[in-house]
């Protein structure tokens, strides 16, 4: 079925119509759709064998502990769900100009999701004066990158991957709203909008964890990052620098080795390669350094045999990577839960395709919290302040967004 394009008041009624709703937005980036809507109220499973029908939804950080032998003990102020996967009633595929609307409502119904009749169930506006803070101060942060480069001198791990949340409390937000101006502000390929119930995502990736098309898979991690120049001059000037970077391409093969080491447990004999190695892309307010390893699988490698072999992604906890993890645990003060994890599709042929959770605004609309995660990899190379440095980069839009005029130490 063909119909007019999605627009603002579609997504409005149905978040309120239904429990989980998600918006994938390209940007017109290289991806196989420009936007994709989907909404439901039945939850389900991660699946274990091919399904035969469309999914979404995500896997966060801490579903990590369900694969290898961890746990995790930190205090949680989010309360994403660990997992979450529904079967929509209606899908909007929009591609090249045409949107394709897969549905089990009726034709009215579909008119009513289109209407301007149905009013908001949440506020337009937040309260401006909601002071955004930090859970470690940067003294505390600089300390605990310092121990974290000891655990590296001494050869616990050569990589690991820190992170911090700036968070605002007792605020009361209409998400699409933020999401608009979020995807205005940073447009990136990975740009999601969900709704999980009274957990919100206002997602703008530039990351793809995984996909899989036919017996095709990759991963594209990102290690590198620097904010754009002011001129054409200073932007050529940043991203030579970056691709020039020893630091950086040193911190993105490390994460290439990882990843290429977990595709080989689930791929075909000698298919695992490296289509592209650090290379910089640029989006409106980053230079990103990706690499591109694909492999070959057989058909009876499933979504789960893959998700257990790959998961976490690798450019979000180090190497060696259960090591890495360990060591979060031990420093990060609060849990990650959807930061770092990933959200995502399932085709009904079981063709997939999951961003990394970074860059992206938690909300909580039961308790009216909002998380902003920010991090980075740390290396034998890393200076601590510039590290730093590197997370307020990161946390740009959200304090753009949420008119914060400074950092919180």
């Amino acid at each position: 079925m063909n119909s007019k394009h999605p627009n603002y008041n579609l997504l409005s009624n149905l978040t309120n119509h239904y429990k989980y709703v998600i918006k994938f937005n390209s940007n017109h980036f290289a991806s196989s759709y420009h936007t994709i809507i989907a909404a439901g109220n039945k939850k389900t499973a991660i699946p274990k064998t091919v399904n035969k029908e469309w999914l979404f939804g995500h896997i966060s950080y801490d579903f990590k502990n369900k694969i290898e032998n961890l746990t995790s003990e930190l205090p949680d102020y989010s309360e994403f769900p660990e997992t979450t996967f529904f079967e929509p009633e209606i899908i909007f595929l929009e591609k090249k100009g045409e949107v394709d609307i897969i549905s089990k409502l009726t034709e009215e119904d579909i008119q009513t999701l289109y209407s301007n009749n149905t009013k908001s169930t949440t506020p337009l506006n937040f309260n401006k004066k909601s002071e955004v803070k930090s859970r470690i101060s940067k003294q505390k942060y600089l300390d605990k990158l310092n121990t974290l480069l000891n655990h590296i001198q001494r050869g616990d791990i050569y990589e690991i991957n820190f992170c911090k949340e700036f968070y605002i409390e007792n605020i009361t937000i209409n998400p699409i709203e933020i999401y608009s101006r979020f995807n205005e502000l940073s447009p990136s390929p990975f740009s999601c909008f969900y709704k999980c119930d009274n957990h919100y995502l206002i997602g703008g990736s530039p990351e793809r964890f995984i996909q899989k098309q036919g017996n095709k898979i990759i991963s594209q991690p990102i290690k590198g990052t620097d904010k754009r120049g002011k001129t054409n001059e200073q932007d050529a000037l940043t991203k030579k620098e970056l691709e020039n970077s020893q630091k950086e391409r040193s911190e993105n093969i490390m994460i290439v080795d990882l990843v290429r080491n977990d595709l080989s447990i689930i791929a075909k004999k000698n298919t695992v390669k490296v289509d592209e190695l650090c290379k910089v892309y640029t989006f409106p307010l980053w230079h990103q350094m990706i690499s591109t390893i694909s492999c070959e699988v057989e058909n009876s490698v499933s979504f789960n045999d893959i998700l257990k072999a790959t998961f976490p992604p690798g450019s979000m906890t180090g190497a060696p990577k259960i090591s890495a993890m360990k060591l979060i645990e031990q420093y990060e003060p609060v849990k990650r839960g959807i930061y770092s994890g990933s959200v995502g599709y399932i085709k009904p042929n079981g063709d997939f395709d999951f961003n990394v959770v970074i860059r992206s605004i938690e909300y909580n609309s039961k308790t009216n919290y909002i998380s902003y995660k920010v991090g980075g990899a740390i290396t034998a190379k890393s200076i601590p302040e510039k590290e730093y440095e590197e997370c307020l980069i990161k946390a740009k839009p959200f304090f753009k967004i949420f008119d914060a005029n400074e950092y919180p130490e």
